[in-house]
């Protein structure tokens, strides 16, 4: 396939099942060729984040289980069309990756899309991607948005400020891939 082709998504142990595998199918429906990639290329465990009557966060519980198909170490940014973050916990982690991060830089400074739901914003964040961007995520999330000059919104679902499109969780997201899908469009026409 094509490289422009080839959407980039971000994950590890941990990850939104929901995000991950949505992202995954959603991207394949659309003609486009999803790459996992991980800190290694290995079988990873996802996570199901749901919200329950009476808590005050959400409750994780064990999801579905997902090959990586390259670890970061391989990436090449300018052999993807565009990156995506999904949530769930593995963004904690992944964020203190040096060679995760340079990636992230790299699709950034090169004009390509970057896009993040939920938690995967903390990857960029750390990036120093956010500052000021308008951006949504996680409710949880703002203060590091906040606190690293991004401009957070909590009224919009998702939210496009240049290259940058994010979403506020997997509920957002027919209003976040819908913006996903017009970017792409627009930039393969």
């Amino acid at each position: 396939m094509n490289e422009s082709k080839k959407i980039l998504i971000v994950t590890g142990d941990a990850g939104e099942s929901f995000e991950v595998l949505y992202a995954a199918h959603r991207l394949q429906e659309a003609g486009f060729e999803p790459v996992i990639a991980a800190p290694s290329v290995k079988r990873m465990n996802l996570v199901i984040h749901d919200f329950e009557p009476g808590w005050d966060t959400y409750e994780e519980r064990k999801g579905y289980i997902v090959e990586s198909n390259i670890a970061f170490k391989d990436v090449k940014a300018a052999d993807y069309h565009s990156v995506l973050c999904p949530g769930g916990r593995a963004p904690e982690y992944l964020r203190n990756d040096p060679k995760l991060i340079s990636i992230m830089k790299e699709f950034y400074n090169s004009g390509k899309y970057v896009f993040a739901i939920c938690h995967g914003v903390q990857i960029l964040v750390t990036a120093g991607l956010v500052d000021k961007k308008n951006i949504t995520c996680y409710e949880h999330v703002r203060f590091e948005v906040e606190s690293c000059g991004g401009i957070y919104s909590k009224t919009e679902q998702a939210i496009q400020d240049g290259r940058i499109v994010t979403g506020q969780t997997w509920q957002s997201h027919p209003e976040f891939y819908r913006i996903v899908m017009k970017c792409l469009a627009e930039s393969n026409a």
